[in-house]
């Protein structure tokens, strides 16, 4: 071996965590990332938009997930030459953020926010997002993503605020600018409205055990008759107005005088029936008539087509006030309007008794009220799916509010045809983002909170809406707050008052503040500079962001060459939320998709498939999980899982990958052990074998360019599942084909120059075709593998092959495919595979009949024949594939192959009852003969001579001896170039037959035998 070695001998296992820590300190010494950035500039374009990670608490495992993905595939186009922007961005306002703070600050409603100061609130809010923000960009770092982390955007900054009220002075020319007074949903502990693109996850809804009621409501003019509602909300029976029944449905009045739908009493006794509509006009004395809320409300009955007769009973209380459908029906039947509660979700002065409780405080006072009344039919719980705050998971309730909406009729054809022309990954979330946008409602984009996008609109008392679209133009037109504007937040913006534009008054800023989809929606043209006619430095980085972020607002010309995005990425959820979002505020600004193709993937569950939570102990941190597992193998986890599935991420998934790691790892490993005793030194100049290759180097090269493509294709098609796998099966044909078959060409005095050359190879460009997936440990090798050429695997670019000579490689897959069989039939025979038999049998490969030799080596047996396997078949239907195509005809075909009624055909297939079955619809299972073991699967089947003569006994002997010599070398810590003296015990003279062979494996000057029972070695 050389004084000094070539390579950096590398340990048997890889510590991740320590070597990712090395990498990252290099990666910023040697400014790695510079590099490359300055090395693709003005290259071709990749746009990348970043949705915004939002900025109130450090990243999760799932943030990892949509980090990596991210990550990956900026890399995977920086090494082929494209520039890119690289901007990360914070959502950085919003209840995202307030409702953090307020949990720092112990307060817990609206009106202890503004007993603490709006101001103070804004600044905390402020300066949680610093915090947070410096937080997460450093737990990127960690995992390993490249961002332009100096210049990230921010949706506070006031530049990003000024674009979203330019887009909404446009929507209010249009004429798509209301404000709609309605039922809507209501957090009563955030004091606010929620927009359906918020709510409607299904992670926004949890079991909830709520009172289950009947209540009689006596009928006017009819003595002892009663309708019977069913209700789970008793805080919204003082507020009832009216009871609505199906008109088309039958409707029985039982013997103790209810009135209840037939079809939920089925064996209930009716004294007489009558149609719903029959019913319709009928009046009823309410159940709390007695407080002030209800002064002259008159009760009655109206007719209603959603009246669901599966629960209840098959009569519905209504009470506009608390309800979104009941809301509606009293436009219809122009039914009283009764709110019963504020905006902290308790019971108004005009409801008596009950005023000053919260919705939940108030069911026992009802229940109790009901029941001295006489009028309570019946009381129990339901546990029933029930809505929460999507940010501070408060149950909701309904209340009536005026919000301000963007109408969604005009736009909702723009936005699907601009779908159209947008590339999903998965292909099938196209069509939910289709069904979104056919089913999404108008647009709320108020919300009544504090620290959030203000909404530029001032209300005349003339009747003009006066918006206000930049920042500009609010100076031009305010007449006092000016001064104190500290930023675009409130309360300073507040202060500023403006004059309207029709009559010349003052006019001041409603209080509401935006939708944070707002927010972050507009960020493609903000960012960009979207008709901005100069570039501004650090013109991004304005109000709360400044300080914060030296990001510039570039000008129309860089919009115009980076929109829209050529990919964006983001979890499933977002097609409701951000892709949506974006979509709406770019097709209404350009009438295009603001992306051109979509990788979207599902939610992190732990490995046993549940959904993570601090409360149940199964919720992994990110800090914890890179510095137990390492980056590298949680990104293997992260791209190798399908992401239309949810993905499955712990501790014992990550030691599964660690080990499958090693493969890969073992054959740099190998590499490294033999170049060094070698002294072989390649050269990146001449990385490219040239010449005539041996059969088996020409294959690898083959493979390996096969892999590079096969990568590249599946990269472009964003699909990391499809290069994990052809990672693995590539890392096993390198480890287990190559180098196993190669193995005496390394070891041999002097090397074989062409074999070190052909793996060190194949190694290399397999660390750049990994490189975009796991950056530290490719890195890592590389920087060993490689001394000559680029520094880092991440400048070293994307590796440009040949197409590979597909036939090979067809005929090695062929090849591959017999000594797995062959190695299954000697486990069914229980037979080790050092025990050398003398015949195989191989039926249905032709390809792999010129490589007799090779899978004579590789299944240790002296003769390979190509012919018929003689073997009894039972052949049976595959049913799960079969039977929904097949149908009735299944069991005649079932029955056709168990009495062996069927011709076999080629390529696996066969002929039986008049149907033809392809491969994988049948279950083939071939019976070996007497002596023989047989193996079968796809049209191919191997037969194995199990008979053992002398001869074949004695020399699996010696490979028992050979490999328990080399073990005892390992044992006893023997470097690989070290010689040894070799003592045999005299039983095994019948061995040194085959003694120089034995030497040439071992490494042994000597054989010795002893009359002793025991092995030795000894170094010399």
């Amino acid at each position: 071996m050389p004084a000094e070695p070539v390579f950096q001998p590398l340990p048997t296992v890889p510590d991740h965590p320590a070597l990712e820590e090395a990498i990252l300190a290099w990666w910023d010494d040697a400014s790695i990332f510079a590099k490359l950035r300055e090395r693709n500039h003005g290259g071709p374009t990749f746009s990348f938009m970043d949705g915004p990670i939002t900025a109130n608490n450090p990243a999760g495992v799932h943030h990892g997930h949509g980090r990596t993905l991210k990550d990956v595939f900026q890399r995977y186009k920086a090494m082929q030459g494209y520039d890119q922007r690289y901007q990360n961005g914070f959502d950085s306002q919003g209840l995202w953020v307030e409702v953090e703070v307020e949990k720092e600050l112990g307060l817990g409603s609206k009106r202890e926010i503004e007993e603490y100061g709006m101001a103070a609130f804004a600044r905390r809010c402020r300066e949680r997002v610093a915090h947070y923000s410096e937080l997460i960009t450093q737990q990127c770092r960690r995992l390993g993503q490249w961002m332009d982390w100096d210049n990230d955007y921010y949706t506070f900054s006031d530049t990003n605020i000024e674009y979203i009220w330019g887009f909404l002075k446009i929507v209010h020319e249009r004429g798509w600018l209301y404000r709609g007074h309605r039922s809507t949903q209501w957090c009563p502990r955030c004091g606010t409205s929620l927009s359906q693109h918020e709510q409607a996850g299904e992670e926004n809804y949890v079991e909830m055990e709520h009172p289950s009621l009947f209540v009689r409501f006596p009928l006017v003019g009819r003595e002892e008759e009663a309708l019977v509602v069913w209700t789970t909300t008793p805080w919204t029976l003082p507020a009832n107005v009216a009871a609505a029944v199906k008109p088309d449905a039958e409707y029985g009045l039982t013997e103790d005088g209810r009135w209840v739908a037939v079809a939920r009493f089925p064996d209930e006794t009716f004294t007489r029936t009558a149609r719903g509509d029959e019913l319709v006009g009928l009046e009823y004395v309410g159940p709390f008539d007695d407080l002030a809320a209800q002064d002259g409300v008159r009760h009655r009955v109206i007719p209603w087509d959603e009246v669901s007769l599966d629960e209840g009973t098959g009569i519905v209380h209504i009470a506009p006030g608390a309800g979104a459908e009941d809301f509606d029906l009293s436009k219809v039947f122009d039914l009283p309007v009764l709110a019963p509660i504020d905006e902290a979700g308790r019971m108004l002065p005009a409801y008596g008794p009950f005023a000053g409780l919260t919705t939940t405080e108030v069911a026992r006072p009802v229940v109790d009220t009901l029941r001295v009344r006489g009028i309570l039919a019946g009381e129990g719980t339901i546990v029933h799916r029930y809505p929460i705050c999507w940010r501070c998971k408060t149950p909701l309730v309904f209340r009536v509010v005026d919000d301000w909406f963007i109408s969604a009729e005009e736009i909702r054809q723009p936005m699907l045809d601009a779908n159209d022309t947008v590339a999903w990954t998965p292909p099938q979330y196209k069509k939910r983002m289709d069904d979104w946008l056919r089913n999404m409602g108008d647009w709320n984009i108020s919300r009544k909170r504090y620290f959030g996008l203000p909404l530029p609109f001032y209300p005349c008392e003339c009747g003009r809406l006066n918006v206000v679209g930049s920042r500009k133009e609010l100076e031009e037109r305010a007449v006092s707050g000016l001064d104190e504007l500290e930023e675009l937040h409130r309360p300073w913006i507040d202060a500023v008052r403006i004059r309207c534009e029709a009559c010349d008054a003052e006019v001041e800023r409603i209080p509401e503040v935006g939708d944070a989809w707002l927010d972050a929606g507009i960020v493609d043209f903000s960012t960009l500079g979207w008709h901005n006619p100069e570039w501004r430095e650090h013109g991004y980085a304005t109000g709360a962001s400044a300080g914060l972020s030296g990001a510039d607002l570039p000008d129309q010309a860089y919009w115009e060459k980076w929109y829209p995005a050529d990919w964006v990425s983001e979890m499933r959820e977002q097609i409701r939320l951000w892709f949506y979002s974006q979509c709406f505020m770019a097709v209404t600004l350009t009438g295009v998709s603001p992306y051109r193709s979509v990788l979207t993937y599902e939610k992190v569950f732990d490995e046993k498939g549940r959904a993570m939570h601090k409360s149940t102990g199964n919720a992994i941190g990110l800090d914890e999980a890179l510095e137990r597992m390492g980056a590298d193998v949680m990104r293997w986890l992260y791209c190798a899982q399908t992401p239309s599935e949810p993905l499955k991420f712990g501790y014992d998934l990550a030691d599964d990958v660690k080990r499958r790691f090693l493969t890969f790892w073992n054959s740099a490993k190998f590499f490294v052990e033999y170049a060094n005793v070698d002294g072989f030194r390649p050269s990146w100049s001449a990385l490219n074998l040239d010449g005539e290759l041996a059969p088996l180097d020409r294959w690898l090269v083959e493979r390996t360019h096969a892999f590079v493509l096969d990568t590249e294709a599946a990269y472009d098609a964003f699909d990391t599942v499809t290069i994990m796998r052809a990672y693995e099966a590539y890392a096993d044909d390198l480890s287990n084909w190559y180098i196993r078959r190669s193995r005496p060409r390394f070891w041999q005095e002097g090397g074989d120059e062409a074999a070190f050359h052909t793996l060190w190879y194949a190694l290399v460009q397999t660390l750049r075709a990994l490189a975009p997936i796991l950056p530290f440990v490719t890195d890592h090798l590389w920087r060993n593998l490689v001394q000559d050429g680029p520094e880092s695997v991440h400048l070293a670019g994307w590796p440009e092959v040949e197409e590979p000579d597909r036939a090979l490689l067809d005929e090695l897959a062929d090849v591959r495919r017999v000594v797995t069989l062959a190695h299954q039939a000697r486990a069914s025979a229980g037979l080790s595979l050092r025990q050398p038999l003398r015949r195989l049998v191989v039926e249905g490969a032709p390809l792999a009949a010129a490589h007799a030799e090779e899978i004579a080596g590789e299944t240790n047996v002296k003769e390979v024949e190509f012919g018929a396997v003689e073997a009894e078949l039972r052949v049976k239907p595959n049913l799960p594939v079969l039977g929904p195509r097949l149908g009735k005809e299944l069991r005649t075909v079932q029955q056709a192959l168990q009495a062996g009624e069927f011709e076999q055909l080629d390529g696996g297939r066969f002929r039986v009852a008049g149907h033809e079955l392809g491969p994988g619809e049948a279950l083939v299972e071939r019976m070996g003969l007497e002596g023989w073991a047989v193996a079968s699967a796809d049209g191919l089947s191997v037969a194995l001579d199990t008979a053992l003569d002398d001869e074949l006994v004695l020399e699996g002997r010696v490979r028992d001896l050979i490999r328990q010599v080399n073990a005892m070398r390992k044992e006893q810590g023997l470097e690989l170039t070290d010689r040894i003296v070799l003592t045999v015990p005299g039983e095994l003279e019948p061995l040194l037959r085959w003694e120089q062979r034995i030497k040439d494996e071992v490494l042994a000057v000597e054989i010795r035998l002893d009359g002793g029972s025991e092995l030795a070695i000894r170094k010399v």
